[in-house]
């Protein structure tokens, strides 16, 4: 019984991102044969948008938003903490594994990860059920510690 499914939202736990939440795209659940343990493919946030306030102006709430930066890394299993939140991101369609290998097709990635990831935080509204939208709300939220 796996709990790291495609959708979750898992937090970071070690290595340069330790501590930024992050979904998880595509699990790897008996390895594969350069990486022969339990691994996930995520796709997360380096940076989360900063904070807005009731007040501000769309535009001045659309230039907040624009300061998140994406990342995306195979990691350990054991090295990611499941949250009860799913997100309902389409990031399958954005994250090739196959683009994954060559760095400038990485950049482009993450490009379009970016504009998925705005979208969405500006659009929160718009999601359908309201498990998703929790799970939305929870991903871009800066984690407190």
């Amino acid at each position: 019984m796996a709990i790291i499914k495609a959708g979750k939202v898992v937090i970071v736990l070690a290595g340069r991102h330790a501590g930024k939440k992050a979904v998880v795209v595509k699990t790897f659940d008996d390895g594969n044969s350069d990486k022969r343990f339990s691994h996930c493919l995520i796709a997360g946030l380096a940076q989360n948008p900063r904070k807005v306030t009731r007040s501000m102006s769309k535009a001045k709430v659309e230039k907040r938003s624009k300061v998140m930066k994406p990342f995306i890394k195979y990691i350990n299993v054991r090295h990611v903490f499941p949250t009860r939140y799913v997100v309902d991101l389409d990031v399958k369609k954005v994250v090739d594994e196959a683009d994954l290998i060559d760095p400038e097709r990485k950049v482009d990635c993450k490009k379009e990860l970016k504009k998925l990831f705005e979208d969405r935080y500006l659009n929160q509204k718009e999601v359908t059920s309201e498990k998703k939208a929790a799970g939305s709300a929870y991903f871009f939220q800066k984690l407190r510690f």
